[in-house]
């Protein structure tokens, strides 16, 4: 949004630019917002605050989406190492996998919606928590996928056990680490995204005393 000539607000849109005079930017807000027209519009409702100002106020903020695609592409690709990881040790084929498998993909394949829906509403509770719990289920169904692949159904019996050890206990700390992140982000939603940094401590935690394998 940026003035424009003759007392004028141009607002950009994705489709275009739509003008509207500046003494009628207040109004027009007062009024959308006695509707809740721009309860969950949070980016509108900047844009109209910023009303009169110099510098440009875009909807779709480039920064925004493109830290969404590279934190998407980075958690889709943790799960990805994790369930590859985990198959690897497994020598042959259950039917019990087939259920729990196409779940999973499925709640990965949403993780890119979750992943806007919190990108572009930074600092919202809901959008903090939704993220975060989609984690959590998506990290609930890699370990019983988990657990099946390196179970007595699936597993190579010459599968080093450190290691069979350490896929499952893997899979634990993402979802101990999402559920920090859920309770961080009731109390403090900009910051949920910050405690899932936890998940490697965690991930030391639950190996304490067991043996490490080697990369």
């Amino acid at each position: 949004m940026e003035g424009a000539p003759g007392g004028e607000v141009r607002i950009e849109l994705r489709r275009g630019t739509v003008s509207i005079p500046s003494s009628s930017c207040d109004d027009l807000l007062e009024q959308l917002e006695s509707r809740d027209a721009l309860s969950d519009v949070p980016d509108v409702r900047e844009a109209f605050l910023d009303a009169g100002t110099e510098q440009p106020v875009s909807l779709t903020d480039p920064q925004k989406l493109g830290l969404r695609n590279a934190i998407s592409f980075w958690v889709v690709g943790m799960f990805w190492l994790g369930h590859h990881r985990a198959f690897s040790l497994a020598s042959r084929h259950s039917r019990r996998m087939l259920g729990w498998n196409l779940f999973l993909l499925g709640v990965i394949a949403f993780m890119p919606f979750a992943t806007a829906f919190w990108a572009l509403n930074m600092g919202s509770l809901v959008p903090a928590l939704f993220y975060c719990v989609t984690l959590l289920v998506a990290a609930l169904l890699n370990v019983q996928v988990v657990r099946i692949a390196t179970g007595p159904d699936m597993v190579d019996p010459a599968a080093d056990p450190a290691l069979i050890s350490y896929c499952r206990r893997r899979g634990l700390s993402v979802v101990l680490g999402a559920a920090t992140a859920i309770l961080l982000g009731i109390f403090v939603p900009r910051y949920a995204q910050v405690a899932l940094i936890s998940i490697p401590v965690w991930r030391r935690l639950l190996m304490i005393g067991r043996t490490v394998p080697a990369a």
